[in-house]
């Protein structure tokens, strides 16, 4: 079971990375989602230039070892999202790049946003 918990992390983790480098799409549709894509970003930005530790690692490594692994091998989940998640080639410049360009990204995005709803405040209301 434990085994099976991490690896709803491992997709978790992933869900969230996805959600902090792209969420900012989905305002078009759902702008009350803004509330709480700009606390992942802003987390997702903090945890890439700062160089932090997610909470969901750690949690994700202590149900690995209670179900009695140490490492990332094995099905799917460990095969293809694990290397997505943690890039053995990942180094802190590359965090930082990685930083700027989500922050560019949903900058862009918010703009894009920002100019949508301007040209009908309707669209901005569920806000």
């Amino acid at each position: 079971m434990s085994a099976l918990l991490a690896d709803a992390v491992v997709l978790l983790h992933l869900a969230f990375i996805a959600f902090v480098v792209a969420g900012a799409v989905l305002l078009f549709r759902w702008p009350r989602l803004a509330l709480l894509h700009v606390p992942a970003l802003l987390w997702g930005a903090y945890a890439e230039f700062s160089g932090a530790l997610c909470p969901l690692t750690p949690l994700e490594n202590r149900l690995r070892a209670f179900a009695g692994a140490s490492g990332y091998h094995g099905g799917f989940v460990e095969h293809y999202l694990i290397p997505l998640i943690y890039p053995e080639t990942l180094t802190r410049e590359w965090q930082t790049l990685l930083g700027i360009i989500v922050v560019v990204v949903n900058a862009s995005l918010y703009a894009g946003w920002g100019f949508y709803i301007s040209r009908d405040p309707r669209r901005g209301r569920a806000l």
